[in-house]
């Protein structure tokens, strides 16, 4: 998972799937409650739909939960493929490789942004960690809405209260902490099997 930037990607292309609510406008001046804040997802590479069934509500239910006992803010989650992501990758953060999610704050201070997550990394990731890609990929809509809060995870203190926020809200959604001991990897950590 990486920091965020604070740059924001091009338009991607793909299937947009608005929000339910009627009237609602897109986009980050939107006027949004706390049960319903509005997320725009983004399907860019359809393998997402066969590889995660559900894919929509289940990433909005995820959102919402990020977003519970704070002011929500406009979030748009682009669900793209390796090539995309290393491409921004390389354009925003200069380095020229995939990576699972990038985080992309709004402009001048807007509140908000867009959150770009890879599908062959998650499917590396989740099959290496033993994991359902569904679950990794509520794991990663956590962690890049955690960033739009303002969570970092560039210092020891920083990321364990970073991961243990994520697995607070990972577990109201029946999701096994992702950051929890496991016997058999070097550390006993999750993520050595990453």
């Amino acid at each position: 998972m990486e920091p965020r930037s604070s740059k924001r990607p091009a338009e991607t292309d793909g299937d947009v799937i608005r929000p339910p609510a009627a009237g609602m406008a897109a986009g980050p001046h939107s006027t949004m409650t706390q049960d319903d804040p509005e997320c725009d997802v983004i399907v860019a590479d359809a393998r997402w739909h066969s590889a995660v069934p559900g894919l929509a509500a289940l990433v909005r239910r995820t959102a919402r939960a990020a977003w519970a006992g704070e002011e929500p803010a406009p979030v748009t989650i682009a669900l793209d493929n390796d090539r995309t992501i290393r491409r921004l990758n390389a354009r925003h953060r200069d380095r020229n490789k995939p990576t699972n999610v990038l985080t992309f704050d709004y402009p001048d201070g807007m509140p908000g942004g867009d959150i770009m997550i890879a599908l062959e990394t998650v499917r590396r990731e989740a099959q290496a960690a033993g994991r359902p890609i569904r679950h990794h990929l509520m794991h990663l809509i956590v962690h890049g809405i955690l960033h739009l809060r303002g969570h970092d995870h560039h210092q020891a203190g920083e990321a364990r209260r970073m991961e243990m926020e994520e697995a607070r809200i990972l577990g109201r959604l029946s999701v096994p902490n992702p950051w929890k001991f496991r016997p058999g990897s070097p550390s006993g950590r999750m993520e050595d099997a990453q």
